[in-house]
């Protein structure tokens, strides 16, 4: 006898269902996405895809980065993306505008992510897949965030943490339709 339980709790066979309707995030949620010039624009359209599955509405993109359609999919057209060449006066415009500067590195007081509450607007801001983010940028921030791994290399791919910080705000505010 399995110790796991039954498939679905009600012996009831499972049927894949496909684009069951979204959820929504309460009004007053606001995560918006900072990122540097990136090496890599695949790495730019993977995190375009995630934020538009986790209700982002705006990404500023530092430098010319561009996003692939093919890879960002329906995001391509739901993201607001804002290019700029520096992104310090970014962070500060949206200081000034109520939004929490969350950085997703690790540093010498970074939080761990499932031990950080979200504020409601928030600025989730990410680093360079080889640098991180910039010390000019650090100092800005209100908190830094990191996600914890168990084996090497020693951190997450920029898409892959992005899509994780993504998911647990989207879990923190999550309500059942």
């Amino acid at each position: 006898m399995s110790s796991f339980p039954e498939s679905n709790g009600k012996n009831e066979p499972l049927e894949h269902v496909r684009h069951k309707p979204v959820h929504t995030l309460p009004s007053d949620c606001e995560l918006v996405i900072v990122s540097p010039q990136l090496r890599s624009n695949i790495n730019l359209s993977r995190i375009a895809r995630s934020a538009g599955c986790s209700g982002v509405r705006k990404m500023y993109i530092g430098g010319n980065g561009r996003i692939d359609p093919k890879i960002a999919r329906d995001s391509a057209k739901t993201i607001q993306f804002v290019h700029r060449r520096s992104l310090p006066p970014v962070l500060k415009e949206l200081r000034k505008l109520g939004f929490c500067l969350v950085g997703l590195e690790q540093t010498s007081h970074s939080t761990v992510i499932y031990d950080h509450v979200f504020q409601p607007r928030t600025a989730l801001i990410i680093g360079h897949e080889r640098h991180g983010i910039t010390d000019e940028v650090l100092k800005l921030l209100d908190v830094s965030i990191e996600i914890p791994v168990f084996g090497l290399p020693y951190s997450f791919n920029v898409a892959t943490a992005t899509s994780m910080a993504l998911y647990e705000f989207g879990r923190q505010y999550f309500q059942p339709n």
